[in-house]
């Protein structure tokens, strides 16, 4: 009986995908097995915190310095001193001004359109690009899994990667020389040898679309993410002098790092890798990560190089953590920069974990947050964009960043020499004050600064959470998006976003919604004034409104063939997250349950099936319910 037989396969989807679900890759799928339980079971213990902290009106705390890291044998306060031995850091991870991040395929497309996205990303001049798995890639259809084949036929240099790269390269020179006036790309072949590949993973939250247990329970997307692409690629990645890294989204504990460890370590051990092959960045995207940084370090051990400030997921973590607290109430959303209340002790905090040398001296990198511009527009628009993206990647830079993230390949030239000015590869080991764990400190990432909240700002939140949802459930979960009252307006640049836009925005309005937020500004449009609560009247108003903009804007913004199918079934989840009495964790769990869903009705039961599941039994509906058996 073959290893792969306690997993099920959906129909069909073997014999098309056979150059990605090689025997090898599902044997070691197979092998990982049993750690799908033990996700299971740290995915429980997240969703008990959460019910406990709210029923308890409990924040988060750092952990006892006297405990073991769960999974491990590491003491917490051995963590901290650093008293464990970490990574050193390659050759080609050394630096990493600029890191580029989207997916290597598109909703159904033909491979030789879908691959260029890799050839945009690898010609872009980024010194690195993570290749999205997760937040930024569609579901829909076999996405992941196109996603997986183009990049095996990119980095291998396949023929029909080759011809669409250097199709690419012209388009990129025109761009170059519009803008700039002069070409970017001077030597395509050689420019593809340039950039660092690294893969994000998709997070221990999720479950694989095409691959299930035997019992017909949901498999982890982590492991199917890490033995595809690590199967595919290590050999060609190896003979090309390239190390092989992940980007691990979405952990919350060290227990959960400590797993991931597990994961990775048994993706080697199948493939026959040294143990630490697979190195590893960890997005601190969640705020209980903030509380188990150095744990976090120690957890990973030999494979740990770094940590990313994300900006959007980890705002809507703080919302989700403080659901329970009627206080605590966000402002409009573009007053939550870097260096607004809890942000900047967080950044503080991971800056100073990076900074902490392990047993053997060695530091880890802090790559900087997101810049989700876009330079196209009218000239005032972009150049006025591209002043403040610039401003924000030299804040970064002085703070202590290697480098940081672009979410388009047109922005590496333009914010890659805020660091080629300075000249340094990398600022590991840069001195910082210790990290300590006060009661202050804990205050400290839930701090809240008096900040606008308008209108205005619901009619933004409102606005791209639809848009965001629609794209999502069209296959586009990296989508360039702007309030519908600034479409026509190139003044106003769009932004690349991802699911992450979507989770805060939702966040948000359920947080004005239920803690009864009050306005900071009147409005002459809905005749609010200062003062006055935010009702599920005013809600439903906006919403129609926003909803109705939308169905009646151009193609170019929304989609024609999406306005009367998936632009509905959005609203739907819209209205229902935020209506509901119970904060539902992620948003990306309802979009998930609807992903085949263009009818309101079928969009409605599905929804109201999975809140009212995990408010009466605390259970996430997270498998595919369109799963089809051979």
């Amino acid at each position: 009986m073959s290893r792969s037989a306690a997993i099920e396969i959906g129909a069909g989807v073997r014999e098309r995908y056979s150059d990605v679900l090689t025997p090898k890759a599902l044997d070691v799928i197979a092998d990982l097995a049993d750690l799908d339980r033990d996700r299971k079971d740290v995915m429980h213990a997240r969703l008990d915190r959460r019910r406990r902290r709210a029923r308890e009106a409990e924040r988060i705390q750092f952990l006892d310095p006297e405990s073991i890291i769960p999974r491990t044998d590491i003491k917490v306060a051995d963590a901290r001193a650093g008293k464990f031995i970490g990574s050193a850091i390659p050759d080609d991870l050394q630096c990493q001004w600029i890191q580029g991040t989207g997916p290597g395929a598109k909703p159904r497309s033909p491979i030789e359109s879908s691959i260029r996205n890799v050839a945009y990303a690898l010609l872009s001049g980024a010194d690195g690009w993570m290749f999205d798995g997760e937040d930024a890639l569609g579901q829909i259809e076999t996405m992941s899994l196109d996603n997986q084949r183009n990049l095996r036929l990119a980095f291998a240099r396949d023929p029909i990667f080759l011809t669409a790269a250097e199709t690419v390269a012209g388009e990129m020179n025109k761009w170059g020389e519009d803008f700039f006036g002069h070409r970017i790309v001077s030597d395509w072949q050689k420019q593809l040898s340039f950039t660092t590949r690294i893969f994000r993973a998709r997070g221990l939250h999720l479950e694989d679309r095409h691959i299930r247990n035997g019992d017909g329970s949901g498999f982890s997307a982590s492991i199917v993410d890490a033995a595809l692409y690590v199967t595919a690629n290590h050999a060609t990645l190896a003979n090309q002098g390239s190390s092989l890294v992940l980007y691990l989204p979405k952990i919350q504990t060290a227990e959960e790092a400590a797993l991931w460890h597990e994961i990775l370590g048994g993706v080697e051990s199948s493939l026959g890798l040294q143990s630490g092959a697979v190195k590893t960045y960890v997005l601190v995207e969640q705020i209980e990560a903030s509380f188990q940084l150095m744990e976090i370090r120690a957890a990973l051990g030999n494979r740990f190089v770094g940590f990313n400030t994300g900006r959007w997921d980890y705002i809507n973590s703080v919302a989700d953590a403080m659901a329970w607290d009627p206080g605590f109430i966000h402002p409009n959303i573009d007053a939550v920069v870097m260096t607004y209340g809890y942000m900047r002790n967080y950044e503080d905090r991971v800056r100073r974990s990076t900074n902490t040398p392990d047993e053997k001296g060695q530091f880890a990198l802090w790559q900087g947050g997101m810049e989700p511009n876009i330079p196209v527009g009218s000239a005032e628009g972009v150049s006025a964009s591209m002043r403040k993206a610039t401003l924000g990647a030299e804040r970064e830079q002085r703070e202590g960043a290697s480098g940081k993230w672009v979410a388009h390949w047109k922005m590496v030239h333009i914010i890659r020499p805020v660091w080629e000015k300075v000249g340094q590869a990398n600022q590991a080991g840069r001195a910082f004050a210790p990290l300590t764990y006060t009661d202050a400190d804990a205050d400290g990432l839930v701090l809240l600064e008096s900040a606008p909240r308008t209108i205005r700002g619901a009619r933004d939140l409102i606005s791209v959470a639809l848009q965001y949802g629609n794209a999502f459930e069209q296959g586009f979960q990296a989508a360039a998006l702007k309030p519908a009252d600034f479409f026509g307006d190139e003044d106003v640049l769009y932004l690349m976003e991802d699911m992450a836009t979507g989770e805060i925005r939702l966040s948000i309005l359920w947080e004005w919604l239920h803690k009864t937020a009050t306005l900071t500004a009147a409005d002459q449009e809905t005749g609010a004034e200062k003062g006055d609560p935010f009702t599920e009247e005013m809600f439903a108003r906006l919403l129609a409104e926003e909803f109705s903009k939308l169905q009646q804007a151009r193609n170019v913004d929304v989609h024609d063939d999406s306005k009367f199918t998936t632009l509905p079934v959005s609203r739907i989840v819209v209205d229902d997250y935020v209506r509901w009495r119970q904060k539902a964790p992620w948003m990306v769990d309802l979009l998930n349950v609807n992903l085949t869903v263009e009818q309101e009705e079928s969009a409605r039961q599905r929804t109201r099936e999975f809140l009212d599941l995990f408010s009466t039994q605390g259970i996430r509906i997270t498998k595919n319910l369109d799963f089809a058996s051979v």
